[in-house]
């Protein structure tokens, strides 16, 4: 009986840490998903901060040239 007991504690702790392994495992990939995430989308928002900088600068270079050649 006492080998009994033995053998199913240490298959019950294998399939533990073998539990522990995989919710881990696929937490710490859902943890990396999110931060890559995450800073995909402050990249995108700093793109899109220069493109619209870009465009303002372009629109007021515009309106000085029109109003230069206005005179």
């Amino acid at each position: 009986m006492a080998l009994f007991r033995q053998i199913l504690f240490w298959v019950l702790v294998t399939l533990a840490a073998g539990f522990v392994g995989y919710v881990g495992r696929y937490g710490a990939e859902w943890l990396l998903k999110r931060r890559r995430m995450k800073k995909e989308q402050e990249s995108m928002s700093k793109e899109q901060a220069k493109v619209e900088k870009k465009r303002l600068k372009a629109t007021a270079k515009a309106e000085k040239k029109r109003s230069k050649d206005a005179r």
